[in-house]
């Protein structure tokens, strides 16, 4: 067995055995790396190299919790919260709560969409969108399960697709210009245009997903309790009692500051500052408190900042292994002439390599430079080419558990502590968008 597929496989179970996930993180470098001949030194200083790669994700999303704590602290969450569910009478068993839970649904995929696009804030939104709609999402009884999906969706799907924002980075910055690079001595030749053509079948594959976990998997009715994002000298209804208008002004302010600090700056950690430095002088809450707030924000996002620091750590060392290109080698040994088998592997090899380092953008020019020679050797088209390795790629990002398009929703979803990292977020994601990623993409490989 090869060194890369045994750690990913002691990750997943380990994972799905509710072993923390830093842990089985840490667990697989230590089985994959001694199973490929590496001394424990060198995959100890290999996993230290690979750390701090994901340490600026990790202290941005601590620094976010603490801006999302500071609102919930503030009262506006509990007003807010209190008026919608009011005012759509959630609480009297009205017949439209289908309608308001898929009207709600649809919002936050709008929102997920325009973070990678139009205004490409990347997962930034989340600890400071999601947690203030999570009693609201209570008093609906809507599986978060059918949450994390949708936000999954929509800070996946449109980089691959759109070549705007996030979009043109992936598509044409990293994809198009690693395919040509591999391809330059090969005779390939892609060009802009075919690259969104292409991965359109594979997109349209996670959309199937995404309506099947909506309106199928997910659609029934699920309980949570009502829980304070907060704690501090007064409850958040108390807080909520008394916010002044000018108040509510500032905490606007704070939230239209920390985007606009972000996209001027492309920090996510100054961004949250911004916004918590607006409102510790703002009154919402006591100048005493605002170092509790702080913390209890930066304890809230610790799992997801130490899953991702870790992975870091693990990607490092599956390559300092040198046991993904002879993944590959071996993998190429079994399919012998058969275009269809070569396509299949080629992506279950994908998911592989993409699972344990958990970005898109991170594997394309590993796996650009392994898949383009087989791509080209079999006979797949340039389109079909571009196909496969966009798509080998994405299964990283649509059902990894160290990838931040899964942590991402965790970390909103989960700060109350009612939503499991790895059987509320990547096991459905994983169901719903890696298995048709890898049906649609083959589909696409061998039409195009």
């Amino acid at each position: 067995m090869n060194a890369v597929v045994l750690a990913i496989l002691v990750m997943v179970v380990l994972s799905l055995a509710r072993v923390s996930v830093v842990f089985a993180l840490i667990a697989a470098s230590l089985v994959g790396g001694l199973y490929a001949g590496m001394p424990i030194g060198e995959i100890m200083s290999a996993f230290n190299d690979g750390l701090g790669n994901g340490a600026t994700v990790a202290i941005s999303y601590a620094v976010l919790g603490a801006f999302a704590v500071a609102l919930s602290r503030s009262g506006v969450t509990e007003l807010l919260s209190a008026r919608a569910i009011g005012r759509l009478k959630l609480d009297e068993g009205i017949p439209h709560r289908k309608t308001i839970a898929l009207t709600l649904l649809g919002a936050l995929l709008a929102f997920s969409i325009s973070s990678q696009n139009l205004i490409p804030v990347h997962i930034a939104f989340i600890p400071v969108l999601v947690p203030p709609l999570l009693k609201l999402m209570n008093h609906l009884k809507l599986d978060r399960r059918a949450v994390a999906c949708v936000i999954t969706f929509g800070i996946t799907a449109p980089y691959m697709l759109l070549p705007v924002g996030f979009g043109s980075i992936f598509l044409h910055d990293i994809l198009l210009a690693n395919l040509n690079e591999a391809g330059a001595s090969l005779g390939l030749s892609v060009t802009p245009g075919m690259v969104p053509t292409a991965m359109i079948v594979p997109i349209g594959g996670m959309a199937l997903g995404l309506a099947t976990a909506v309106l199928f998997s997910y659609r029934g009715k699920r309980e949570y309790r009502d829980l304070d994002l907060a704690h501090g000298d007064e409850s958040q209804v108390q807080a909520a009692g008394h916010l002044k208008p000018w108040q509510l002004g500032v905490l606007a302010i704070a939230l239209g500051g920390t985007v606009a600090t972000q996209l001027v700056t492309g920090s996510m950690v100054l961004g949250g500052i911004f916004g918590f430095a607006v409102l510790s002088v703002s009154g919402v809450f006591r100048w005493h408190e605002q170092d509790g707030i702080f913390t209890e924000g930066m304890r809230m996002m610790a799992l997801v900042g130490f899953i991702m620091i870790s992975a870091s750590g693990f990607a490092s060392v599956m390559q300092a292994s040198g046991e993904v290109e002879s993944l590959v080698t071996t993998s190429t040994a079994l399919i012998g002439d058969n275009r269809g088998l070569a396509a299949l592997i080629m992506l279950l090899v994908g998911l592989f390599i993409t699972m344990g380092i958990g970005s898109s953008f991170s594997t394309i020019p590993i796996i650009a430079s392994l898949y383009v020679p087989l791509a080209i050797n079999f006979g797949f088209s340039p389109m079909a080419t571009v196909a496969l390795v966009g798509t080998a790629a994405a299964l990283g990002d649509a059902g990894s558990p160290a990838s931040d398009s899964t942590l991402g929703p965790t970390a909103g979803l989960n700060a109350d502590g009612q939503h499991d990292h790895i059987w509320d977020s990547v096991v459905p994601t994983f169901l719903h968008y890696n298995i048709p990623l890898i049906a649609f993409g083959w589909l696409a490989a061998m039409t195009l």
